[in-house]
């Protein structure tokens, strides 16, 4: 994305919604051009739409913009409106998301006997499998989504953390297996069915698929050497990484979640949802409720926090992660929804929110010693115009 194009799609601060997303008659061309693939679950509908400008390279000394990626695991549409909800979140403010899709949400629970995961029994799932009309919602989200200008990723299929079975466990060939079988799952879900009333996903997902989400941060090790295999561009597996400017493993760049400030706490907390919700109700998705009011603005304020030490210091890359999910009350995904409304303010015309491919385009235009003095910065370390 380009350094300084406050106006560009993909910018914080612009609030017009992408062009064509609701237009009947741009909706109905881009089906006219797309050719089916396969049962036609999935169309090559040619490039994406809703992207922002070619990146251009920061100049030497150049006060690189502020980045912030919100990212969706699971990605399922369960009846709550979450998916729909936070997509017209991104449309307000003209940002750009990544969704981690979960295979197995694309596969009826009918169909289980299809999925064989490595180390587990045949159709054994963690996460569960969808119901037939949230897989048709989720469906529809994704092709909306993907025409907004988002990303889909994957998260994979059964979601395994524990025991001999987790992915934690895995080989190199434990993960080909795993993803051969999330793409068949998105690109095969016609078939498996039966829906001949649903418009195709508008992308050629073995093309779309560059990079991904392990349950529970587990096993990135032994799944890197397969992502590379596959000519996957960045990993976000990684677990309690610093707010620094990241660098490559095994040729992937490796976005972790990351440590973060936690009000009231002399600790830090990981960049995501559900770890915040382990250090206040212990696990437990239904605390008491007599804290959800103090528990929804720690929240908030923590990814605030986060926020601003990076925009006000070294500028690193901002990741936040999240689920589809109503826990605690659904007090996370107010807090996620009001810190991004303060992250997308439109006086901030240097915050670019964006998805994981979006960034990692970004990186890649950039001229790697330019890089290099960006990641010399330390956490809450002053960006200054040179860097030795």
């Amino acid at each position: 994305m380009g350094v300084g194009a406050a106006a560009a799609v993909g910018v914080a601060g612009c609030s017009s919604s992408p062009a064509g997303v609701d237009d009947p008659s741009a909706k109905a061309s881009q089906r006219a051009k797309a050719s089916p693939i396969g049962d036609g679950s999935t169309a090559d509908a040619g490039a994406q739409p809703n992207q922002p400008p070619k990146p251009e390279r920061l100049e030497p000394g150049q006060r690189p913009p502020q980045f912030v990626i919100f990212s969706w695991d699971g990605a399922g549409e369960v009846g709550n409106g979450l998916f729909p909800r936070f997509r017209e979140l991104a449309r307000d403010h003209g940002a750009r998301m990544t969704f981690f899709l979960s295979g197995v949400y694309c596969l009826p629970e009918s169909r289980k006997n299809l999925y064989k995961p490595p180390n587990n029994p045949v159709g054994a799932s963690d996460i569960g499998y969808l119901t037939d009309a949230h897989i048709r919602s989720t469906l529809e989200n994704l092709r909306a989504a993907w025409l907004e200008g988002h990303e889909v990723g994957t998260h994979f299929n059964g979601h395994f953390c524990a025991g001999s079975g987790s992915v934690g466990n895995w080989t190199p060939e434990d993960w080909e297996s795993e993803i051969e079988q999330a793409v068949s799952f998105v690109t095969e879900w016609r078939t498996n069915t039966g829906f001949k009333d649903l418009e195709p996903l508008p992308f050629d997902y073995r093309k779309e698929l560059v990079g991904a989400r392990t349950p529970c941060l587990l096993g990135q090790d032994n799944l890197l050497p397969t992502a590379a295999k596959l000519g996957w561009r960045y990993d976000a597996s990684s677990p309690g990484g610093l707010q620094m400017w990241p660098k490559k493993r095994q040729g992937l760049w490796d976005l972790p979640l990351q440590q973060i400030p936690f009000p009231g706490h002399s600790f830090e907390v990981l960049s995501m949802d559900y770890n915040i919700l382990a250090n206040q109700s212990k696990n437990t998705t239904r605390g008491p409720r007599a804290n959800y009011p103090d528990w929804r603005r720690q929240a908030t304020d923590s990814y605030i926090a986060g926020f601003d030490r990076a925009y006000e210091t070294n500028r690193a890359p901002f990741f936040v992660g999240n689920h589809f999910e109503e826990w605690n009350g659904g007090i996370y995904m107010d807090a996620v929804e009001e810190a991004f409304k303060y992250i997308a303010d439109d006086k901030r015309k240097d915050v670019r929110v964006v998805s994981f491919r979006q960034f990692v385009d970004w990186l890649d235009a950039q001229d790697p010693e330019v890089l290099r003095g960006l990641r010399k910065l330390d956490v809450g370390q002053k960006w200054r115009a040179r860097i030795d």
